[in-house]
């Protein structure tokens, strides 16, 4: 369990992605906000993204959660296969369980070291009610207004007819950020928080 932690820290800040977190970033999450709470979730299959996140903001050895959380990190790391829309899911997920006013800090990577198929979900959460982790396990709610606009519903749906290519939005990750940096009149499009770590 400590050897995970540990390295779950290291290939935070050592490994490149398509949107970093780097050492400033985890130093921002931890300072001066007492307790924390790092989990990580692997699935693959239907709803990978989904059932890593849950995996992630739940300790099953400590019976904690991340509810009430005033500073979280998550990073997701997958195949080139990863799509828009599963990292829009695992960070609905994630953010439904912390303080509204939480700080946020997000990363996404391509990881080719990961089995194929496979989703990772890294949390580092801080800064609890009363300094530790809520007892409570947390609910996942069926609807949260999306990360990604209010159009991502139907541009990243990966269940409906029409992909979301096809409208000629992108679907994964390296596609978002090659069009934002290729058109920058769709720069708006994308999250202010995503765009602070492309530039």
């Amino acid at each position: 369990m400590l050897r995970q932690g540990v390295q779950g820290i290291s290939d935070l800040i050592t490994t490149p992605g398509i949107i970093n977190v780097d050492f400033a970033d985890v130093r921002t999450i931890m300072s001066n906000s007492g307790s924390a709470l790092m989990g990580i979730g692997r699935a693959s299959g239907d709803d990978r993204a989904i059932e890593a996140a849950k995996m992630a903001i739940s300790s099953p050895l400590l019976e904690v959660s991340i509810d009430g959380a005033r500073g979280v990190l998550f990073n997701v790391s997958g195949g080139a296969d990863m799509a828009m829309a599963e990292i829009n899911e695992a960070a609905r997920v994630i953010t439904e369980h912390i303080d509204p006013d939480a700080k946020v800090i997000f990363g996404a990577v391509i990881d080719d070291k990961l089995k194929k198929g496979e989703i990772k979900v890294t949390v580092v959460a801080t800064g609890f009610n009363n300094g530790h982790a809520s007892s409570a396990k947390p609910t996942i709610a069926n609807s949260m207004p999306s990360l990604f606009g209010k159009n991502s519903g139907a541009a990243f749906n990966n269940n409906s007819g029409n992909s979301a290519s096809a409208n000629g939005m992108p679907t994964t990750v390296k596609e978002l950020v090659d069009s934002s940096v290729s058109d920058d009149a769709d720069a708006f499009d994308i999250p202010a928080f995503i765009r602070r770590k492309m530039k």
